[in-house]
């Protein structure tokens, strides 16, 4: 098992050599093969890979700082770490030995979509899948690439798909979280063993780990805030580093010495913090009480979508605020807040901490039926 120490001094890591080819990634619209190389390195491609199959085993609280260092480097390194690591919690519910098939080797990255895109046709020991996906993040540099199914004895299955039985589509034209890579993705008519499938809700864990007890939805929310929060944290400190020579036109004044962005930068900086800090609250009691040997009980998992929301508003607002308080500096292609803007504002269009979502969690907020499938 890799310490929380080695497992986030890997994340710094990984980040200077992230934040150095951001740009590069930014224009070839996927992740450069030196900055997948770091994270593979580090585990951070595989941070929900339980010890027991050679992986990292890292806690949800690791698991999300781990993710905001990275992306507070380069939001589209972040991402693709977030990706790869949440679908590598599969491996707790994969029979054993498919599980170190697909894992135990470092340098395996698994990703792919959760959404029922693919048609499938079962029968003793395989389904046969024909589908398309889309925002397929990080696919391209997958091993395994996973694709959600519905299949017509009534099932819906998690499939893992050969590399080689994938074709990519070009369709990454974003104006956010270029560098993610996040095209459409289809088989067609391809044969995956039925034991090399999962299916949500129905498989059970077949290694008794803590991190079991996590659904993997949790864990795709609280990864998703935290490339919020890294963005952000990049946005306030350009902006302090900005502010400090920065003359706005017809001020006798720096920026740092303007009392509106005084007061405006330290809105931020609190909601920022205080977003970060419920977060990670919420995936410690629940760590807690996965450690203890329970389940993460329904009210846990309320607290915990409230808080990846809750922490993705705050992460927008924050480069919000850089972003405008940088006048006329943030608007060149060329200056990194124009780049936070845009990847900070494609987080909330992820389903995982959507704004819409306060309607479910207010729900049973207030002692009402609400459709829980998805927390």
């Amino acid at each position: 098992m890799t310490t929380r120490r080695e497992l986030l001094a890997a994340a710094a890591d990984a980040a200077v050599v992230a934040a150095s080819h951001a740009d590069e990634a930014e224009a070839a619209r996927r992740l450069p093969d030196v900055t997948v190389d770091a994270l593979i390195a580090g585990g951070l491609m595989r941070m929900c890979v339980p010890a027991a199959y050679d992986g990292p085993g890292a806690d949800p609280m690791t698991l999300a700082e781990a993710i905001e260092t990275v992306a507070a480097a380069d939001g589209a390194a972040g991402w693709c770490s977030n990706i790869a690591s949440t679908t590598s919690s599969l491996s707790m519910v994969l029979p054993p030995d498919v599980a170190k098939e697909l894992y135990s080797d470092a340098a395996i990255v698994t990703g792919g979509v959760f959404a029922p895109n693919g048609r499938g046709v079962v029968d003793a020991e395989h389904v046969r899948v024909t589908g398309r996906w889309q925002w397929g993040s990080g696919t391209q540099h997958c091993r395994w690439v996973l694709g959600g199914a519905e299949c017509d004895d009534d099932t819906f299955r998690l499939c893992f798909f050969d590399v080689a039985d994938v074709t990519f589509h070009d369709t990454w034209f974003a104006s956010g979280l270029r560098g993610t890579g996040s095209l459409d993705f289809s088989v067609d008519d391809v044969v995956v063993p039925l034991d090399r499938t999962v299916q949500p809700g129905v498989s059970r864990p077949t290694i008794d780990v803590p991190m079991a007890a996590f659904p993997n939805f949790a864990l795709l929310a609280a990864g998703i805030a935290a490339v919020g929060l890294g963005v952000a944290r990049h946005a306030l400190d350009e902006l302090v580093a900005l502010a400090e020579g920065k003359r706005p036109q017809f001020s006798s004044r720096t920026l740092a010495e303007s009392s509106y962005a005084q007061i405006e930068l330290a809105r931020a900086e609190a909601r920022l913090r205080a977003g970060r800090a419920f977060l990670l609250d919420e995936l410690s009691k629940a760590w807690e009480a996965a450690v203890a040997g329970g389940s993460i009980e329904l009210s846990a998992r309320v607290g915990i979508r409230l808080a990846c929301v809750n922490a993705t508003e705050a992460a927008v607002a924050a480069t919000d605020a850089a972003y405008t308080l940088a006048g006329g500096s943030s608007v060149y292609s060329s200056n990194v807040l124009q780049r936070c803007l845009r990847d900070v504002h494609v987080t909330t269009q992820h389903l995982m901490v959507a704004p819409k979502l306060n309607e479910t969690l207010g729900k049973l907020l207030l002692g009402q039926e609400a459709n829980t499938r998805n927390l």
